[in-house]
């Protein structure tokens, strides 16, 4: 079975601790830290097949052993493990799904509201705590590179980092605009409103990856930070927007002290989007992309939240829907993802 090729991820294993008891290996620390990581995720592959199989074998002897002893007693611990077995098969597959050039890499991720003011900044915000929520679930560090708050409610745009295997590879599915109804906590005559945010997602690259920019195609812009970084960021300029002029692609980042930091973090975060673009696009080399890129096309709706008259979060591309809306606001996002993971896998 492919899914358990013990043989082909050892070798890959062997491989690379061999490679890492060369001398002189740790000499070039970034490259020492890749491999490591390889290591790492071949290791962690060849535990879970092992436990699978593990489980996969238990399962067979309680079927023997309730054969043999025609003893039903068995019969309710076989079908309980029966189950898990089958809910960590399923977690494995749609984890083989992420074979994604950046899967394995953290995400960058982009909130940024739609017309309507303080209605869609509100909802903006709501998103963010979503992720926020899924991220903790998943055992995910998240760190604020940038956030616009607004005065009055909500937040204009936030760009936040998902640290986490495999982060990007799950967190893609979310790229889109979110629609949402309700009964508006703004408007004193109690009517329903439809608010609209956008959700971009990139991968945060390693930092062996490198493309060529010109870097006369950059607008460089510094300016004193704002909202979640402590006071001790607001007395310089150390906030850094960059601008991609023959795409329009326009990133920033104000998390750190340091103007310097800001703005390499901004760079990693500009070539992500440009290989992104690149690859959609099917070009060669960053120069061949041209035009004006949005966030995202306000058309590529993928799902509604519906608060009021009913309570029903559906996704667009899937068909797929849950009613509990507090849930998904809380971060269960899995049905989401999975399916939608399911869904490119067979349009691959």
């Amino acid at each position: 079975m492919f899914l358990f090729d013990l043989p082909k991820l050892e070798g890959e294993k062997a491989i690379y601790e061999k490679a890492m008891q060369e001398p002189g290996f740790w000499d070039d620390v970034e490259k020492g830290q890749i491999m490591s990581q390889k290591l790492k995720h071949a290791d962690d592959k060849i535990k879970k097949i092992k436990q699978l199989l593990e489980m996969v074998e238990e399962i067979e002897m309680m079927i023997q052993l309730t054969e043999e002893e025609e003893d039903d007693s068995y019969v309710k611990e076989l079908s309980q493990l029966v189950n898990e077995t089958e809910k960590e098969l399923d977690a494995y597959r749609l984890k083989t799904l992420l074979n994604g050039t950046y899967d394995k890499n953290n995400a960058i991720l982009s909130i940024h509201a739609g017309a309507g003011g303080t209605e869609a900044q509100d909802w903006a915000e709501m998103l963010m705590r979503m992720y926020q929520r899924y991220a903790d679930k998943s055992g995910y560090k998240i760190e604020v590179l940038d956030i616009l708050p607004d005065t009055e409610a909500g937040i204009k745009s936030v760009t936040l980092l998902i640290q986490g295997e495999y982060a990007y590879g799950y967190l893609k599915a979310e790229k889109g605009v979110h629609r949402l109804v309700r009964l508006s906590p703004f408007d004193s005559s109690n009517k329903r409103h439809t608010s609209f945010a956008s959700v971009d997602i990139m991968p945060d690259l390693d930092e062996d990856v490198e493309i060529d920019i010109n870097p006369s195609d950059l607008k460089i812009d510094t300016y004193r930070a704002s909202g979640a970084g402590g006071q001790h960021v607001n007395t310089t300029d150390s906030a850094v927007r960059i601008t991609h002029i023959p795409t329009g692609v326009m990133v920033s980042c104000q998390n750190e002290r340091s103007q310097h930091k800001n703005k390499a973090t901004a760079m990693k975060m500009l070539m992500a989007k440009l290989i992104e673009i690149k690859e959609e696009e099917q070009k060669e080399k960053i120069e061949d992309i041209q035009g004006k890129y949005n966030q995202i096309a306000w058309g590529s709706q993928i799902r509604s939240y519906v608060f009021h008259p009913y309570s029903l979060v559906k996704d667009h591309r899937t068909n797929a829907e849950k009613g509990n809306v507090q849930g998904v606001m809380d971060g269960d996002l899995e049905i989401f993802i999975n399916e939608y993971l399911k869904m490119k896998s067979k349009t691959q």
